[in-house]
């Protein structure tokens, strides 16, 4: 019966041994898995500050460079909106074309009397917008009509 309790106990044992190396082995497992999380958090923060200069360095050389043409679309759609010259500039060809279509059908129209209201049409819009340039900022002015593209208003 001694013998019996000698195996038992070594069986006891072993498996003792083989559940702390299990333990150590979990325990490394923890270790390399914290680690991992540590390079990965390293790896986001690093590419979110890459990225966020990459986005500063644009928006200083759009501004800089003349790219942000918010005072020039302001002024002209201000003085000549009627032409849609400020559409042109901001690079929106259509809606120049439209503004500009409307301004000279207007004047073969004012024989009909029609004509001159239909001229202040284009007038007014560039007016409107020319306000509404110039009232932004100039971060809010690239962002909404030179990236974002929104050709009205």
């Amino acid at each position: 019966m001694d013998e019996n309790n000698n195996d038992a106990l070594d069986d006891a044992n072993d498996n003792i041994e083989d559940a702390n190396d299990n333990i150590n082995d979990a325990k490394d497992n923890v270790e390399d898995a914290a680690e991992n999380v540590e390079d990965t958090a390293e790896n986001v923060e690093q590419e979110a500050k890459s990225t966020a200069d990459e986005f500063k360095e644009g928006w200083n050389e759009a501004t800089k460079s003349g790219e942000n043409k918010k005072m020039m679309a302001g002024l002209l759609a201000i003085f000549l909106g009627g032409f849609g010259i400020h559409k042109f500039i901001l690079g929106y060809n259509k809606e120049g074309i439209i503004l500009l279509g409307i301004l000279l059908v207007s004047f073969p129209l004012m024989c009909v009397v029609i004509g001159a209201f239909t001229m202040y049409i284009p007038i007014i819009i560039g007016l409107i917008e020319g306000i509404i340039y110039l009232t932004k900022s100039d971060e809010e002015f690239y962002n909404t009509y030179q990236v974002g593209k929104k050709p009205w208003f």
